[in-house]
Parts: C-alpha cells; sequence; structure tokens
C-alpha cells in the first residue's frame, strides 16, 4: 500500500481535525468540545514537536504525534487512522516514523498509551 507519511502542513489543518475527531467520537460514543483544543490550531499546538500525517491517493488517511514529557521522555498523542484503512500497518509505519525522528532529537523513552479495543 502506497502511504507517505510527512509533517503536518497548516492548509491540511480541517482535514487532520476531522480525522481525529471523527476517531474519537467513534470511540467514545460522543465528542466533548470542551476537550481537544489542541486541535483547533496545529500548527500552534505542536510547533515545537513533531506531528504526523499519512496520505494515500491524495487523502489524508491517519496522523500521528509526539509531545515531550521531560527531558528524554516524550508522550505519542493524536494517532489516528481512517477507520476504513485500519489494520493495514499505516498506525505502525507512522508509530515507526515517530520513533525515528524522537530518537534524533535525543529522546531515549517513549510512552504510549492505548486502550482495550
Amino acid at each position: 500500500m502506497e502511504v507517505k507519511i510527512i509533517p503536518f502542513r497548516p492548509e491540511d489543518q480541517e482535514a487532520v481535525r476531522r480525522l481525529i475527531l471523527e476517531g474519537l467520537k467513534e470511540h467514545w460514543g460522543i465528542l466533548d468540545e470542551n476537550k481537544n483544543h489542541d486541535l483547533n490550531n496545529i500548527s500552534m499546538s505542536y510547533a515545537k514537536d513533531i506531528f504526523l500525517v499519512a496520505w494515500k491517493n491524495d487523502k489524508i488517511v491517519g496522523t500521528g504525534a509526539f509531545l515531550p514529557r521531560s527531558e528524554d521522555t516524550v508522550e505519542v498523542v493524536r494517532m489516528s487512522v481512517q477507520r476504513y484503512l485500519r489494520r493495514r500497518g499505516i498506525g505502525g509505519r507512522i508509530l515507526t516514523e515517530l520513533c525515528k525522528r524522537a530518537y534524533r532529537r535525543g529522546y531515549k523513552r517513549l510512552i504510549l498509551e492505548t486502550t482495550e479495543t
């Protein structure tokens, strides 16, 4: 499957925000509009961090980012893949790229939390 993973671009703001919020609503059944303020301006929220976007056939199909939690540790956040493309390795590729970029920045640990589902 031809998927390209690149850094977030400001022109992708609305498509990325929509993808993540749809995934959250699907997972939790509701969407709390008082949360997720970081998605209102991704460029600003992640200006010093890494936010990646996966593309397939000129469509955004996945996202992932990391945020520093200490001098040597980052936390993976905003992992999301279009429902119809899950279980095809896209999330794994995003995570691998996040790990590489964290390592290049000198981080030694990476936190990834998930749920049973």
